[in-house]
């Protein structure tokens, strides 16, 4: 059975033990921890103090580890944002192994201006991927590259390029993003699952509102074919809500994000039993 897990971001502004006690009392079964939860990394990544809070809460069986990428871009036009951008993913490997993580999701990054990218663009990303697949061939970690929106200066945002890469690398994974495959064609989403779900690892699932993403699923009867073709093609990997609280009408106090995530459970249990 697929685990319901929730981002860590979600409750960003809690502590980390505050984090893990709410999954908890949301019935979930998974966290995908976000190395940029402010708890964590303005205190410089303390991985005992997440370590003691997984130890606490044995009942959260799936655990996997987001890359930080808010204000980072490994194909960056900057030189030197580009380098540092590469460093702190392949560093969060190292941090992901650590905390017992089975799947670190990355992101490919993107033009820096708005514009479609150029070659010089894919080159860069060409450089990026290279840094990982030497990353990949010493550690346990799946490193899992995620789709992007449809955006004009995207590079990573279609069903057809992410299964080139992944056929052109079969030690990289595929994160999929459902919000970001439905702000554009929404057949693309059943094309990435149809395409790349034999390389499917994490799944972070929120539904759309006109072209805004991250929304909660709130027993919406349009999201309930995506959940189907997942089912369907054997996805038994993480279900991630990946919600963005900031949509939400006006702030929800703790307990009314856990009792919002209980309610997304059990909608997508509905699917997943």
């Amino acid at each position: 059975m697929a685990a319901i897990a929730v981002a860590s971001m979600f409750f960003h502004e809690y502590t980390c033990p505050e984090i893990f006690s709410f999954v908890s009392a949301s019935g979930l079964t998974g966290i995908e921890f976000w190395l940029e939860t402010p708890h964590f990394w303005i205190r410089n990544c303390p991985i005992d103090d997440v370590k003691v809070c997984k130890n606490t809460h044995p009942e959260i069986l799936s655990f996997n580890v987001h890359a930080p990428i808010l204000d980072l871009n490994p194909c960056s036009i900057n030189p030197k944002v580009a380098s540092v951008s590469v460093e702190y993913t392949v560093r969060s490997i190292g941090i992901a192994e650590k905390l017992g993580a089975e799947v670190l999701t990355v992101h490919p990054g993107r033009r820096t201006a708005k514009r479609p990218p150029s070659t010089a663009d894919f080159e860069r990303f060409d450089r990026y991927i290279t840094v990982l697949r030497d990353a990949a061939k010493k550690t346990k970690i799946k490193i899992s590259m995620e789709n992007m929106e449809p955006l004009v200066n995207s590079l990573l945002c279609t069903p057809t390029r992410m299964r080139r890469l992944l056929e052109e690398e079969p030690w990289l994974y595929f994160t999929l993003d459902v919000s970001h495959a439905l702000v554009g064609n929404p057949d693309d989403v059943f094309k990435y699952i149809d395409f790349c779900s034999h390389r499917l690892m994490n799944v972070h699932v929120s539904r759309i509102e006109g072209k805004r993403p991250h929304f909660p699923l709130n027993n919406n009867p349009d999201i309930e074919p995506v959940l189907q073709a997942l089912r369907d093609c054997g996805y038994n990997g993480a279900l991630t809500l990946e919600i963005e609280d900031l949509n939400l009408q006006g702030p929800l106090t703790s307990q009314e994000k856990v009792s919002l995530l209980a309610s997304e459970r059990a909608f997508l249990k509905q699917f997943f039993e």
